[in-house]
C-alpha cells in the first residue's frame, strides 16, 4: 500500500484537548469542540466556566517567528486596554506550541475567548465605536514595526497579481480589469505615500472577526494577518465591507459616516488618507485575491472563473460608486 503525504488534516478535538489540558494545566471538566476550519482551524475548550479559543495554523502558513510577532503585537495591545482577544501562556510561560500532524509541523496558539457574537448589520452608534476602538489600536501602533509582511504596492499588487495568474488565464477580462485597475491604484498611492500615516495594521477587521456583547463592548480577534504598512488600509477594508454589506447605500453613507466620526475622534485623518480610502480598498481586494488563489487546495475549493467574474464585479461596484460620491473631510460623501 502505498502511503501519500497530506496537504491539510483536521486534528481531533479530543486529543487536542487532552494537549491543552496537560500544557495549561487545565481540569478534567474542560472539553474540546471544532469550531471552524479555513486558513487556519479553530476549536474551543471549555467548562461550564470558562472559555478558551484555540487556533492551530495551518502547515507551512506561518514562520514560528512571524506567529512570535504576531503574540507580541496582542501582548502590547493588551497592555494598552484594547479591546482584543490576547493570547494565554502554558504553566511554562510559553505562548506557541508545536505538534506533529500528518503533514508536518503545526503551530498551537490559545486566546482568550472574546464575549458576545458577531453582529452583521451593525448600527450607527456600534459603528462609531468600533472606529474610535480601531483608532486606538493605530493609535499603539504608529510608526511600529513588526518582522513580518511589509504592505506595499509590491505585495499587495504585483505579488498578488502573479499569484492569481498561476490560476486564472490573463486573458480573462476579468484578469485584465486588475491589472489595469492595479496602474490606477500605484498612481494613486505614489501621488499620496508623504501624506499617510504608517505603522502596524490588522489589515482583516471586519464584522466576521468581532464580537460585540449586548452592552456594545467590541472585542476584535485574529490579527494572523498583521504586518506593517499605511494605517488607513484597515480603515479602507472595514469601508469596503461595509459597502457590500449595506444594499442600501443611504444607510451605508449614514454609517460610514459614524464610522469615520469614531475614528476621528481618537486620531486624525488627513484629506488625503481620505481620499485614498477607494483605492486603498481595492488594492487590499486584489490581494486577498492572491492569498485565495495561493490556499486553494486546502481551503478555498470553490475557486472558479464564475467566482472570480462575482468578485471582481463587487470589485467593480465599489470603485463606481466611489468615482459618483467622493468621501469628503467630515465623513459625508
Amino acid at each position: 500500500m502505498n502511503i501519500l503525504p497530506a496537504v491539510t488534516s483536521i486534528l481531533s478535538a479530543n486529543e487536542l484537548g487532552e494537549f491543552i489540558k496537560l500544557a495549561y494545566n487545565l481540569n478534567e471538566s474542560f472539553t474540546c469542540k471544532l469550531i471552524k476550519t479555513g486558513m487556519n482551524h479553530t476549536y474551543i475548550i471549555s467548562n461550564n466556566k470558562t472559555k478558551y479559543v484555540v487556533r492551530v495554523y495551518s502547515h507551512n502558513w506561518r514562520l514560528n517567528s512571524e506567529i512570535i510577532e504576531e503574540v507580541n503585537l496582542l501582548k502590547l495591545l493588551k497592555e494598552n486596554g484594547i479591546g482584543i482577544s490576547f493570547p494565554i501562556a502554558d504553566k511554562k510561560g510559553v505562548f506557541i506550541q508545536q505538534v506533529k500532524a500528518p503533514e508536518g509541523l503545526r503551530q498551537v496558539v490559545v486566546f482568550s475567548f472574546a464575549e458576545g457574537g458577531k453582529i452583521r448589520f451593525m448600527d450607527k452608534g456600534i459603528c462609531y465605536s468600533f472606529g474610535s476602538l480601531m483608532a486606538s489600536i493605530h493609535n499603539v501602533t504608529a510608526n511600529k514595526n513588526l518582522d513580518r509582511v511589509n504592505y506595499n504596492l509590491d505585495t499587495l499588487l504585483g505579488a498578488s497579481y502573479n499569484c492569481s495568474k498561476t490560476f486564472f488565464p490573463e486573458k480573462l477580462k476579468e484578469m485584465a480589469f486588475i491589472k489595469e485597475q492595479s496602474a490606477a491604484i500605484r498612481k494613486c498611492f505614489i501621488e499620496n505615500d508623504k501624506n499617510l500615516s504608517q505603522g502596524i495594521v490588522h489589515l482583516d477587521i471586519w464584522y466576521d472577526n468581532m464580537n460585540i456583547t449586548e452592552k456594545n463592548e467590541i472585542t476584535i480577534f485574529d490579527f494572523d494577518f498583521c504586518g506593517n504598512g499605511p494605517l488607513i488600509l484597515d480603515v479602507a477594508y472595514f469601508c469596503i465591507q461595509l459597502f457590500h454589506i449595506e444594499t442600501d447605500k443611504t444607510e451605508y453613507e449614514l454609517k460610514l459616516k459614524s464610522f469615520l466620526e469614531g475614528y476621528k475622534n481618537s486620531k486624525t485623518l488627513s484629506k488625503s488618507e481620505l481620499e485614498l480610502i477607494p483605492s486603498a480598498a481595492s488594492a487590499i481586494w486584489i490581494f486577498y485575491l492572491g492569498i485565495q488563489v495561493k490556499r486553494f487546495d486546502w481551503s478555498n475549493v470553490f475557486l472558479s472563473e464564475n467566482y472570480l467574474k462575482m468578485y471582481v464585479g463587487r470589485m467593480k461596484s465599489w470603485i463606481e460608486y466611489n468615482s459618483k460620491h467622493k468621501i469628503s473631510i467630515d465623513g459625508a460623501m
